[in-house]
């Protein structure tokens, strides 16, 4: 079978290890982006590069495995526009928005994939997953600013970060559909999916090229090819390697990383309304883990 499993060996003990290694790239993801506009590259250009080069070079084992996956090109270019559209609005609302804040939004993907899963799939609405889906949207509400959530509008970036996590759980329960599909294919179908929407950012905001000089272009490439291709690959071998609710729960660790490091080294503020809304939305998503595991073994 022609996946990325090619990339790695197989053994348990390095899944775990290259499971949180994703997740820390992913959690430290803000940084290369804000660096990167503030040196006069504006968001949507970098994203397109960022996710359109792992794309090319991942595309010769997609197309190995177009005999696995030509009866499912419908459902692929849906996992490409939701996945696509998912990781572009979560990388602009990283560029330009609180990075502690867009975290807290994003992982309030657990609560979109409940209802997604129950809409779409039928699953059931058991009792920890209601008791999920209330500690997130407790979560939401302290997130936003407790008792005065109502008192103002949502920002744009709060709600791309919001548009981000439901696309990415709605890419999830495509990606349940379509089990069968090779993950090289459904790597390059998001990445490609991320780098044109990326592009119609561009065009929506009217935004030019921007002038590259050769540091820059080797900070775009080191980006793409040392930091978000190994980081997908990484996550995918693990996820694809351990136990569904395991995974979820190491996954964790992008938003524990995201938000100390925002703190720590951005310079960002957690307030303590952010930080209880951040407990509840993160014991939300444990509790769903934790359900996606004992429907594995159900």
């Amino acid at each position: 079978m022609t996946t990325l499993t090619l990339f790695l060996p197989r053994r348990h003990g390095t899944a775990i290890s290259a499971l949180l290694g994703g997740a820390v790239l992913w959690g430290l993801f803000w940084w290369p982006l804000k660096q990167l506009d503030a040196a006069g590259i504006h968001g949507s250009f970098v994203q397109a590069v960022a996710y359109g080069l792992p794309a090319l070079v991942l595309l010769p084992w997609a197309l190995r495995t177009f005999h696995l996956w030509r009866d499912q090109a419908a459902l692929l270019l849906l996992i490409a526009l939701l996945g696509g559209w998912a990781n572009a609005s979560f990388a602009s609302s990283l560029t330009y928005g609180s990075v502690v804040r867009v975290l807290l939004l994003f992982y309030l993907a657990p609560v979109w994939t409940i209802l997604a899963a129950r809409l779409f799939l039928g699953e059931p609405f058991t009792r920890l997953r209601l008791l999920a889906l209330g500690l997130a949207l407790a979560g939401l509400a302290f997130t936003l600013g407790g008792p005065e959530i109502f008192d103002s509008p949502l920002s744009a970036i709060d709600l791309l970060a919001l548009s981000s996590g439901l696309a990415f759980a709605l890419n999830n329960v495509a990606i349940r559909a379509g089990q069968g599909l090779p993950d090289a294919a459904r790597a390059v179908a998001v990445f490609a999916g991320c780098a044109l929407v990326s592009l119609g950012f561009m065009g929506w905001h009217g935004q030019p090229l921007p002038a590259l000089e050769p540091p820059h272009l080797l900070a775009l490439a080191g980006l793409a090819l040392a930091w978000v291709l190994p980081g997908t690959l990484a996550t995918f071998y693990g996820v694809a390697r351990l136990d569904a609710g395991k995974a979820a729960i190491l996954l964790l660790a992008e938003l524990v990383v995201g938000v100390i490091s925002a703190v720590l080294v951005g310079g960002e503020a957690l307030s303590p309304q952010e930080a209880l809304g951040g407990a509840l939305i993160l014991a939300a998503a444990v509790i769903e883990a934790r359900t996606e595991s004992a429907g594995a073994h159900a």
